[in-house]
Order: structure tokens, then sequence, then C-alpha cells
């Protein structure tokens, strides 16, 4: 098991796009185990290369539904539909808010092997892989929130984190679910 240190909100790397993976070697596969590792430890859905301080466009997604998804070089294609739900994120802990996302994507990512495939996804597979996606390009949820809900929610994060010094998260193991 790989676990890495989650960056939470505040570290730079969060806001920064991250660039395209040249080739799908296996520094790159090593990556995409760390982020499941990391992100079932953490008992989330989703996790992207920035989150745990690489900026490269690599993330991953597992709600349970139709299997994992690997993304590399993301790409939407296609959005259909609209609609608002609850979201949180591994690197904002305890902070949720209401995002309006489409509810069918049709999405182009290179796969493991190297090959770019196109993936459908609907419900909260579709809203957890443009959530990642937003991260591969530098965008949180509480960006998508009214600016009056996303300074209530920055200031009951920065009342949270009174004390606290640095921005990373050290991954616990004993926290992977049974």
């Amino acid at each position: 098991m790989s676990l890495r240190s989650l960056h939470l909100l505040g570290s730079p790397v969060l806001r920064q796009r991250a660039t395209e993976v040249s080739e799908v070697d296996g520094a790159v596969r090593q990556l995409v185990t760390d982020l499941f590792d990391t992100m079932r430890a953490e008992q989330g859905v989703g996790l992207a290369a920035n989150q745990i301080g690489e900026t490269r466009r690599v993330a991953v997604v597992d709600t349970g539904e139709d299997g994992a998804v690997v993304l590399i070089n993301p790409e939407i294609t296609e959005q259909e539909g609209r609609d608002k739900s609850e979201e949180g994120c591994l690197s904002i802990p305890e902070i949720y808010g209401d995002v309006v996302r489409a509810i069918r994507i049709v999405f182009e990512t290179t796969s493991l092997e190297g090959d770019r495939v196109s993936v459908e996804a609907s419900a909260l597979r579709a809203r957890a892989i443009l959530h990642e996606i937003d991260h591969l390009d530098g965008i949180l949820f509480l960006d998508h929130l009214s600016p009056l809900k996303r300074r209530m929610l920055q200031a009951k994060w920065k009342k949270m984190r009174k004390g606290k010094t640095g921005y990373i998260k050290e991954v616990n193991p004993t926290s992977v679910r049974d």
C-alpha cells in the first residue's frame, strides 16, 4: 500500500493546472496506484494528482458504480442535463456545498495501456469525474458556489484550521475500510 500525504485548502498546488502526461509509463502507473490507495484510505470517491502534490493530469474515481475509473489527460466531449447535489472534498475535510453539475457526460481518457478511450458516465460517477477534472484545472468545488456561500465556508474552514500550521495532512493507513 502506497499512501501519500494530502494537500489541503491553502496549498498552492491545488490552484495549479496540472500538466499533460506525455507517456503512460511505470511512474504514471505507480501514481495511479498511490491515488487509489490514498483515496480509499481516506474513504473518498475520487482523488486528483495535485491533491497529493503532483501536477500531472492524472486522477482516479471509484463510486462503487460501474467500477473504478482512471483519468489520464481527461477531456469532456459531451455533457447533458443539470443537477444540484452536495459535494465535499478530501482536500477540504468537513466542508460541504451544493454544486450544479451535468447528469451525464462522455469523456476521453488515456488508458493505463496508453490507448485513448471514450467513456460514458452518469449520476454520482459523472459528478465525481467532473469534480476531479476540475481539480486538474486548479478549480475547487467552492468555486462553483455563490460568493456568499463560498465566503461562509471559507470562514468556517479558517476557524477549523485556527492554530494549525501547514497545508499537508498525513494519511493514516488504519483508516482504510475493512
